[in-house]
């Protein structure tokens, strides 16, 4: 799914940027109205800022166009606010977010900062300031930062749950996200209803474009037993048959009936203006005329 933005537009944008984006992979959806009628689209991000996003869509949005956008950030914290479509080159896009509330724009701004400021506070920062105060303050401070690993422990063995509930969390949102893609990209034609009518046998006989005369099996021939064969059937939106099974008439007629009728055609009958399938009996008739010698 991954697609390359032109260099003319990726530069162009960047420069419209006042505020610097954060890489971040969260699953989201994107909701635009077009002609009246919501068009909802997942996807998810590629980064982040209190300004916009840069998005990867299972659909297409053109720039120019409004949405609405819901996320959580990594940690379940929710995101929702309308944006308008910057830029566009395939599947990525890259929206402004219009109208974000003051709560929304510190939860996205603190978000930003605490991954920005992470790696050089929690690093270089608390060594040098600790060794510092050792040195000043003497044997009671570097008594206390003596004590200060078993601190940090504890503080590791607190934290150590509430990272695993983040990212068990904030896998399991990716996966339901990436698989709402996909049942959406490929929806099987079973879950699709197709209408059906039914329709009296006197009806779809004036609508047969194609007939074909039952072959008269031996059996029957020796024993000269013409007759009747209703058959219970289902004619798809284009006129063929589909389905079959026998309801009255001789039994050593029935698979002869049923090899002839599956070979006739109708006119597709038509519901609002669709063709739709039917549901109808067929009444095939054995006698001397359809007597193959």
């Amino acid at each position: 799914m991954s697609t390359a933005v032109s260099p003319a537009i990726s530069q162009e944008h960047s420069a419209r940027r006042g505020l610097p984006r954060h890489k971040v992979a969260v699953p989201l959806d994107v909701t635009v109205l077009r002609s009246g009628v919501p068009d909802r689209i997942p996807g998810r991000s590629l980064d982040i800022s209190a300004g916009g996003a840069g998005l990867v869509l299972a659909g297409v949005i053109f720039p120019g166009e409004s949405v609405g956008v819901q996320f959580f950030l990594p940690g379940g914290l929710p995101v929702e606010t309308r944006a308008v479509v910057r830029y566009q080159s395939q599947l990525r896009c890259g929206v402004e977010f219009l109208g974000l509330s003051e709560e929304q724009r510190a939860l996205i701004q603190g978000w930003t900062k605490q991954e920005a400021n992470a790696p050089a506070t929690a690093t270089v920062q608390p060594q040098v300031q600790e060794k510092k105060e050792a040195v000043a303050a003497g044997p009671a401070v570097r008594s206390k930062a003596k004590s200060s690993p078993r601190s940090s422990k504890r503080f590791v063995a607190r934290a150590v749950p509430f990272l695993i509930v983040a990212v068990v969390l904030g896998w399991w949102r990716w996966q339901k996200g990436w698989t709402e893609i996909e049942s959406q990209l490929s929806t099987p034609k079973s879950a699709i209803s197709v209408p059906r009518a039914t329709l009296p046998a006197s009806l779809m006989e004036q609508r047969i474009t194609h007939k074909v005369d039952p072959v008269y099996p031996d059996e029957a021939r020796q024993k000269h037993l013409p007759g009747t064969v209703v058959l219970r059937a289902v004619i798809d939106a284009e006129g063929k048959v589909v389905k079959l099974e026998p309801v009255s008439g001789p039994e050593a007629l029935a698979q002869a009936a049923m090899d002839a009728a599956r070979w006739w055609r109708y006119e597709p009958y038509y519901v609002n203006g669709a063709p739709v399938e039917v549901e109808t009996t067929l009444e095939v008739q054995f006698d001397s005329a359809s007597i193959t010698k």
